[in-house]
């Protein structure tokens, strides 16, 4: 499965309003930004045929698997042309934006499950509700099918599942003396011993875990874990300076005692499996987006080991959900929605299109069609399926969508954490600064 996280602001980029936001939703337009693969901009239909615009973000690699799902569409629907945009992750969010300042919305878009509520909310993303009929739902579970539903509306699809999973090193467990924890019954004080006990044997030549304290998939989890959801039906924000505090101090604690990296650790570290510590040999232990375990698991040698989050069954309540890399969405504006619609249907619940895509966009969201496709997958993208196929009989909790300015919330997290990481604020005074700017966010 392709790496896949979506775009991610930077530090620098705190203070910078979303560009929805500042704009309206395009009531102004951006620069113009370089696309990779295709640039973004509709082409007008051509004859009598329909002619759909499709944007996403992603390489070349995805491209192609993606392309021979579109083949077979078209080779099925006479008259139906697609024409298909991809780059880079990082611009795509403001090109996105500037596609709709102009009035050049297109048909099918990836979009950012950060992002959808802000689409949706300005009336600018089509209700699929209303196209029940033509858009079969029922194969999805309920955790995946109210993804990117607001109210009674739903203003997307998932493009295809995940979670995150806590992975070990099999091999630096053994040669160290640590014995891995049951990832079904293990807590965060489970974690914290593994770790230790890694850290001291090595001489600190392995930290025993090491993980993003600013990465909101992971607080989430975590706050999920002590009853609070991060953001509330409603669109507020729904946990306290409280747990915010003893997550900080979570990871205060073992950083301090040497099972955790010290502060700077993470600053140099590369984007792929490849580069990560843990590849290195520099961690025995981590979170990691289970999409990207295939990857993970080679730059590996193949000893990872892939585990829940701890404290899933020692907690207040569940804290993993199921969520999504990315959203499939169909523009209100589109001319042509019945054809969009169509499109989108094709691409969740017919077998061959996932055959075609695999999983680089995730875990087939029905369940069926991954299921089907499972012995076609690589055995650790099977494990990974298996991992998230069984998160979904669960009862989990369920994730909201960000609400207006909720993507901004990662920015101010990103900064209050490294402040608390370098001890230049205390993990008490960091949660209380983050709760009252991130309030500030969602009030705009």
């Amino acid at each position: 499965m392709q790496n896949d996280r979506p775009p991610h602001p930077s530090r620098a980029a705190l203070g910078r309003r979303n560009l929805m936001k500042a704009a309206g939703l395009g009531l102004a337009a951006a620069p113009a930004l370089a696309a990779c693969g295709r640039g973004f901009g509709g082409d007008d239909d051509s004859g009598d045929g329909v002619t759909l615009n499709m944007v996403w973000w992603g390489d070349a690699a995805r491209a192609e698997k993606t392309q021979a799902a579109l083949d077979l569409f078209m080779e099925r629907n006479e008259g139906v042309a697609i024409e298909v945009e991809y780059q880079d992750s990082g611009p795509y969010q403001d090109k996105l934006a500037t596609r709709f300042a102009a009035g050049d919305a297109p048909d099918l878009m990836a979009m950012r499950m950060d992002s959808l509520r802000e689409y949706a909310d300005r009336g600018a993303l089509l209700d699929l509700g209303e196209y029940e009929g033509d858009l079969d739902l029922s194969g999805l579970s309920d955790s995946a099918a109210t993804l990117a539903a607001v109210g009674d509306s739903v203003f997307g699809v998932p493009a295809g599942l995940n979670t995150i999973g806590f992975v070990v090193r099999k091999d630096l467990a053994e040669q160290y003396g640590a014995d891995i924890p049951d990832g079904d019954t293990w807590g965060w004080d489970d974690l914290a011993a593994f770790a230790q006990t890694v850290s001291d044997a090595s001489g600190g030549e392995v930290y025993g875990t090491g993980f993003d304290a600013q990465t909101l998939a992971n607080i989430v989890v975590y706050c999920r874990q002590q009853g609070e959801d991060f953001f509330t039906e409603a669109g507020e924000l729904g946990i306290s300076a409280a747990t915010v505090q003893s997550w900080f101090e979570l990871i205060d604690g073992m950083r301090r005692s040497g099972a955790y990296p010290p502060a700077g650790f993470f600053e140099e570290i590369g984007g792929g499996p490849d580069q990560s510590y843990i590849a290195q040999g520099k961690l025995a232990s981590q979170i990691i987006p289970t999409n990207n375990f295939l990857g993970y698991n080679a730059a590996c040698g193949g000893s990872l080991a892939l585990l829940r989050i701890p404290g899933e069954t020692r907690s207040v309540r569940r804290g993993q959900s199921v969520d999504c890399p990315h959203l499939w969405s169909v523009a209100s504006a589109s001319k042509h929605p019945e054809e969009a619609v169509k499109l989108l249907e094709f691409l969740t619940n017919d077998p061959e299109a996932s055959l075609a895509t695999g999983t680089t966009r995730g875990v087939p969201a029905n369940a069926d069609v991954a299921e089907e496709i499972k012995p076609s997958l690589e055995p650790d993208d099977q494990l990974a399926t298996e991992y998230l196929m069984a998160l979904q009989e669960e009862e989990l909790p369920r994730s909201y969508t960000y609400p207006p300015g909720g993507s901004a919330i990662a920015d101010v997290l990103d900064v209050i954490a490294v402040e608390v990481e370098f001890g230049r604020t205390t993990p008490a005074d960091g949660a209380a600064q983050f709760i009252a700017e991130a309030e500030g966010a969602l009030a705009g």
